[in-house]
């Protein structure tokens, strides 16, 4: 066999090798994802809400693969998102003093900042909180990938 095939194969085979794990570092979530909460269950969890907030698209550092949009409801038994993430994995769920939008404040703030839970549903979410939770020391919601250390999405809620 020729130097030249051998080296096209070598290629060939290490991309499609390289894509099917690029694509099943974005599915895997997706495929394990447990069931997203219901639009009842999100109404009652939101309920007596105290603040509200918006999770939008064009942040700075939001891009086609991390983002997020909906409404994010805060109380103080719960957060919900009555909207959608784009899937990945590892997402978890921050209360921040200020409002960040870039994984550099992110990862400047984040001694600073309380991880209050996981985010394991793309579409809709409740996360709860302990009864240790003050919303009034934070103004901000912050979703954020730990495994990869991606911002997705973030609120500022007052």
């Amino acid at each position: 066999m020729k130097l030249g095939k051998i080296i096209a194969l070598l290629f060939s085979h290490g991309l499609v090798g390289f894509a099917g794990f690029a694509l099943g570092i974005y599915l895997l979530p997706i495929l394990i994802a447990p069931p997203a909460p219901t639009v009842t269950e999100v109404i009652q969890a939101s309920s007596n809400s105290i603040y509200t907030t918006e999770f939008r698209k064009d942040l700075q550092d939001s891009d086609g693969l991390h983002w997020g949009e909906g409404t994010v409801s805060l109380n103080n038994t719960s957060i919900t998102l009555m909207g959608s993430l784009a899937p990945g994995p590892d997402y978890k769920l921050y209360l921040s003093p200020q409002f960040v939008e870039t994984e550099a404040d992110f990862n400047r703030l984040k001694s600073s900042m309380l991880q209050v839970g996981e985010v394991k549903t793309f579409e809709k979410f409740v996360v709860s909180l302990s009864d240790e939770v003050d919303l009034e020391k934070y103004n901000s919601v912050i979703v954020w990938c730990e495994t990869f250390g991606e911002f997705i999405t973030a609120g500022q809620y007052r």
